[in-house]
């Protein structure tokens, strides 16, 4: 065994084994098997609403029968368009039982997406939220799928439905969020469970352990929309790791918060899967909402949790200004897709009393690989240690057969039960992943340190500057540091055919200024000169994913609408320029208007208006001086600081719209200057480029 693999099975929680034994079953029998053994456990509280067991599985096995009514058999793909609800579990676990493939779907994503990945995965059946459905059909035309529509409504206690039926405003507003306009032609999926009669699961001919089961939509590890392939021996497989990972927790006894959505990975194996082979009760809500989550906390105290660091520090901020609610009932919990900051983990540690461990995975791992041990030995930041099954190695990322050494980069591989099949329709694509001998390229960077995994950064997003590796995460580490800095996300802008420029783009608490020279002197004395930010972009917000993670190569479409002066990104010139002219037009034609009428007039058009025009002429000001300009501050911008005359008047129309149009004509040549010098400094950059120092490997930019 190698030397980092033995050393990160030391620092296993007491135990948990190394290997365990995966058994030869179907994902359908996680629900039997439970329903089984715990018939009268409240299975699912969805808003209030309590389902059991014994309830849930006869209605998958008349759901089984509603499948089989509309055509599907073993081996189709179903398409499911849901958000986390009774109906969503339902369909899961028939589909699964049928032996056909549940190809699962956002069903906030838009519409062209949908229907891309729709034709991708070859769905005879599609299952969908109504909202989704009424905007997803067009024309009916229905493109020789069966369309079956999902009543929110339905799931809902039954007094929320009597509610919800009132001639009333509020009630009809919350119906309109909750419900949409079916076109003719699509099918209740409700109604069809509803009145079907059960076929008992042991009739159903069902997979075998080996079979497609679920199709994820992902990026995979090179930006391009694929589909997942996973068996159930590869979801099988991870439910089981999960589970051997926790040896504390109990199977009939836990009860699990389940915000994450099932149509990812991490919520399809944690919320659902997971949760179902432990007999859990399921506090399920349909999006992540505090209050919502709070209320099913008090009716079933959560003891497991799973989520994002953007949930959890929500959760807890919100704890705080309640003092009644009481989170020390919640023992574990599992955070993913992101970093975990330390201070973070540890304020929801002391709020707790409980674990949180660090996953780490992708969709094409089911998705889970590596995690922080239940055990004081845990350590923040680090994405863990290898699963139970599961290999891990770190490769030269330009030659895979070189494995680096402790503490050297390089691309993180791993092998195990629960990695994917391969992408659906895309042997090209899968096979420079996944070699034959089973291994994964994750497309991310990372080295050992004492047998635990440490990201670097994932390989697509990772910079090249002058020829040095810059790693996107270390930067950002060093900059959310700054006082002043909320989030950050950095990305390479390309200069030219030889390097990317690093680009900081920033969100700003309330108030608070940072320009570029402020970012690098506080991280000069953190970073290596080349991977310190050239220039910043503030924002707003961060783009992120449906998990909260920040999504980079959203960052650089915004910033590939801008233009960089003077170290920040901004608003194109001629764009702000344009919309500055326009308006100071507007303000002269008004004033050329009153320069020929009565004093009376000019007066009363004056005290109107003077305030709003100093209002703009301030502004104007403001960005001379943002610009490193002087405002002309001999202008009269008052006409009634000495009294108003016509003559006065004309005086300051003429001063006041001359130095407007004085700064606008210098910004214009600015802007030309400005475009100009660029080219010639990206012309001089390229010989500059030529000179620099070429990295041979990770190893060799820490060197330099």
């Amino acid at each position: 065994m190698p030397a980092n693999m033995a050393r990160a099975h030391e620092h296993y929680a007491e135990g948990v084994p190394t290997e365990i034994t995966i058994p030869d079953i179907t994902i359908d029998r996680l629900l039997f098997d439970s329903a089984r053994d715990y018939p009268d456990r409240v299975a699912i509280d969805f808003l209030g609403r309590d389902y059991k067991y014994g309830e849930l599985a006869n209605e998958v096995e008349r759901a089984i029968t509603a499948l089989y009514m509309v055509g599907v058999r073993r081996g189709d793909v179903v398409s499911v368009i849901l958000p986390n609800c009774p109906q969503h579990y339902v369909a899961y676990f028939a589909i699964a039982a049928v032996g056909a493939t549940v190809a699962e779907h956002n069903p906030l994503a838009p519409l062209s997406q949908l229907n891309d990945q729709i034709e991708l995965v070859g769905s005879t059946v599609v299952i969908g939220w109504e909202k989704t459905l009424e905007q997803l059909i067009v024309d009916g035309d229905f493109k020789g799928r069966t369309y079956l529509a999902v009543n929110l409504t339905k799931a809902l206690p039954k007094k929320s439905q009597f509610l919800l039926k009132l001639p009333i405003k509020a009630a009809r507003e919350q119906r309109a969020k909750l419900r949409g306009n079916v076109p003719p032609g699509v099918h209740s999926w409700d109604n069809q469970v509803k009145h079907a009669d059960p076929t008992p699961i042991a009739k159903v001919e069902g997979a075998d352990p080996d079979d497609l089961a679920v199709l994820l939509q992902t990026g995979g590890t090179t930006g391009t929309p694929k589909a997942v392939k996973l068996s159930h021996r590869n979801v099988i497989s991870n439910t089981m790791q999960v589970e051997a990972w926790m040896p504390g927790f109990k199977r009939g006894e836990e009860t699990v918060g389940a915000v994450l959505p099932f149509f990812h990975a991490f919520g399809l194996q944690l919320s659902l899967c997971f949760s179902v082979q432990s007999a859990s009760t399921i506090v399920m809500t349909p999006t992540f909402d505090v209050d919502i989550l709070f209320a099913g906390h008090k009716r079933h105290p959560m003891t497991f949790f799973g989520g994002v660091p953007p949930i959890y520090k929500k959760i807890l901020d919100a704890a705080d200004e309640r003092p009644q609610v009481d989170l020390t009932t919640i023992h574990y919990c599992v955070s993913g897709a992101m970093a975990l900051d330390p201070e973070l983990a540890a304020r929801w540690e002391r709020a707790t009393n409980g674990y949180i461990i660090e996953g780490y995975g992708l969709s094409e791992t089911a998705p889970v690989i590596t995690g922080s041990p239940v055990s004081p030995d845990r350590r923040p930041s680090t994405l863990g240690i290898p699963f139970p099954s599961t290999e891990v190695k770190i490769v030269d990322q330009d030659n895979p057969e070189r494995i680096v050494e402790p503490g050297e980069i390089g691309e993180i591989c791993a092998r195990g039960p629960q990695i994917f099949q391969g992408y659906l329709g895309n042997d090209e694509e899968t096979a420079e992943v996944l070699s034959e001998d089973g291994w994964f390229r994750t497309g991310d960077l990372g080295y050992w340190d004492d047998g635990f995994v440490v990201m670097a950064d994932r390989r697509k997003e990772m910079i090249i500057n002058s020829g040095f590796n810059v790693y996107p995460s270390q930067v950002e580490d060093a900059v959310r540091q700054m006082p002043g800095v909320v989030d950050v996300a950095v990305v390479g802008m390309p200069t030219d055919s030889f390097s990317e420029s690093v680009v900081a783009a920033l969100v700003l608490e309330p108030g608070a200024t940072v320009d570029l020279e402020a970012v690098r002197a506080w991280t000069q004395d953190k970073l290596a000169k080349y991977a310190m930010p050239k220039s910043i972009a503030i924002l707003d917000e961060l783009p992120r994913s449906a998990l909260g993670k920040v999504l980079r190569r959203n960052v650089k479409e915004r910033l590939s609408q801008l233009e960089l002066r003077s170290g920040q990104w901004r608003e194109r010139i001629s764009e702000a320029s344009s919309h500055a002219s326009a308006r100071v037009d507007e303000y002269l034609e008004s004033l050329r208007e009153k320069a020929s009428a009565s004093v009376d007039d000019v007066k009363a058009w004056t005290e109107e208006n003077t305030e709003k025009f100093e209002a703009f002429r301030a502004r104007i000001a403001e960005r001379a001086d943002h610009d490193g300009e002087t405002a002309d501050e001999d202008v009269e911008v008052s006409a009634r600081q000495s009294g108003l005359t016509l003559e006065n008047f004309k005086t300051w129309l003429a001063s006041s719209t001359a130095g407007i149009k004085d700064y606008m004509e210098h910004r214009k040549d600015s802007s030309e200057s400005a475009a100009s010098a660029s080219e010639a400094d990206n012309e001089s950059r390229v010989h500059t480029v030529t000179d620099a120092p070429v990295a041979d490997s990770p190893s060799d930019v820490d060197e330099k």
